[in-house]
């Protein structure tokens, strides 16, 4: 697995970590099961403090994208990725609500955007099937 922090950006870093895992997970480039570097072996590679990789790591367990194993280390939910429930598309639906509002406010049109989300998503899904 290959992350590419940018310590510059104004995102943090653990954000930049669990997004960048979770496109991974979606690009099939993490299979279920597929073991992760330890929590100490992340931060040690990246150069960054390890609580930074641990709330990384913790949050992506509550959201069910990895387990963590006293024994076995971290790895990929083996059973996959729960599906989207109610709660999740109404999440979803709140995170994306300022996004399209700036976007609408930099005039940007219906079909901008769904071209916009179309290509994002092709570009993550069709990593996948390659």
């Amino acid at each position: 697995m290959f992350l590419n922090i940018d310590l510059n950006s104004d995102v943090a870093i653990y954000t930049q970590m669990k997004q960048q895992i979770i496109e991974g997970i979606a690009r099939k480039e993490l299979a279920p099961g597929a073991p992760l570097p330890s929590v100490r072996s992340l931060a040690s590679d990246l150069g960054i403090n390890l609580h930074t990789v641990n709330k990384a790591y913790q949050q992506l367990k509550q959201e069910g994208f990895i387990l963590i194993h006293r024994q076995k280390g971290v790895v990929v939910h083996p059973e996959g990725v729960t599906p989207a429930d109610s709660v999740y598309k109404e999440l979803l639906h709140e995170q994306l609500r300022p996004l399209m509002a700036e976007a609408i406010c930099r005039q940007m049109t219906e079909d901008d955007i769904q071209q916009l989300v179309r290509l994002t998503y092709n570009t993550i899904h069709s990593a996948g099937e390659e």
